[in-house]
This record gives structure tokens, C-alpha cells and sequence, in this order.
């Protein structure tokens, strides 16, 4: 692997997202401003963090968006299968490992079957006014509404 240290940000090495074996290291002054970096740049497939501090681990996983964070390592979140690995905007979408491979790339096809022993008139066309009143009356579940308007009340 190839270190670059004291990158710029608009070094052309920067411009893109990388994925080895050159890795670009970046000095900033402190935590607010490594968080505004990758904050004001695209989303990256992951995010590296080498520190044993927690408060930095949750600053960087809670104020920060990425596909993973791993902590104090490169490669171990990738090769986990019990973890989904994948990345968000324009680094990726989804996640694949295991059952997140499953489920990534399968799709879940909605079926309803209505049954056909109660069927509501109201639902269907022409419609009146007072079909109206019933309708929302309903979706809103307000009993009093609903009583009102077979009174003839509402």
C-alpha cells in the first residue's frame, strides 16, 4: 500500500473515491473538523476511525453518513458475513452478506386477497355526499362521526 500524507482536499487524488492500495491522509486541527470534511464531500463506502476513544467512535458513527464505520481497522467490517456491507448516495445502495445478500437482492411481493363475504357499497362509484362524509368518517375511525352521519346528522 501507498500512504500520501498532507493530502489538500483538491488534490486529484481526493476527487475520487478511493479503493487502494493508495490511501490519502488528511491533517485537520481536531474532531469538528474531520466530521466537516467528510460532511461537505460525497458519502463514502466506509469510513476508517483509529482511536480508543468512544466519544470520537460515536461522534463519528452518530454526525456522519457512510456505508460503514470501522473502528481501528480497514478490511474487518467487509469480511464479517454477519455484517451488511454496502454503501449509500453515490457510493451504492443496499447491503449484501449473508441474509442482506438475501434480502438486497430478492424482492418481497406485496399480495392481498380481499375476501368477498363483506363488500361495502360505499366503495365504489357513483359516489354522494353522503358516502363522502361516511368514507372519512371511517378512515378516521371517528365512532361519533361515523353514528352522526348515518343519523343524517353530519
Amino acid at each position: 500500500p501507498t500512504i500520501i500524507r498532507d493530502v489538500s482536499l483538491d488534490a486529484p487524488v481526493m476527487q475520487e473515491e478511493g479503493f487502494g492500495p493508495v490511501i490519502a491522509v488528511i491533517k485537520v486541527r481536531g474532531l469538528d473538523e474531520a466530521i466537516e470534511i467528510i460532511a461537505g464531500r460525497p458519502k463514502p463506502l466506509a469510513l476508517y476511525v483509529f482511536t480508543t476513544q468512544s466519544a470520537v467512535i460515536d461522534r463519528f458513527v452518530k454526525d456522519t453518513s457512510s456505508g460503514a464505520v470501522c473502528v481501528n481497522d480497514t478490511t474487518s467490517h467487509f469480511v464479517n458475513p454477519a455484517l451488511p456491507f454496502g454503501g449509500v448516495g453515490d457510493s451504492g445502495m443496499g447491503s449484501y452478506h449473508g441474509k442482506h445478500s438475501f434480502d438486497c437482492f430478492s424482492h418481497r411481493k406485496a399480495v392481498m386477497v380481499k375476501g368477498t363475504l363483506l363488500d361495502f357499497p360505499v366503495r365504489y362509484p357513483p359516489g354522494s355526499l353522503f358516502n363522502e362524509k361516511l368514507v372519512k368518517a371511517l378512515m378516521n375511525m371517528w365512532v361519533v362521526q361515523i353514528v352522526l352521519v348515518f343519523l343524517g346528522l353530519k
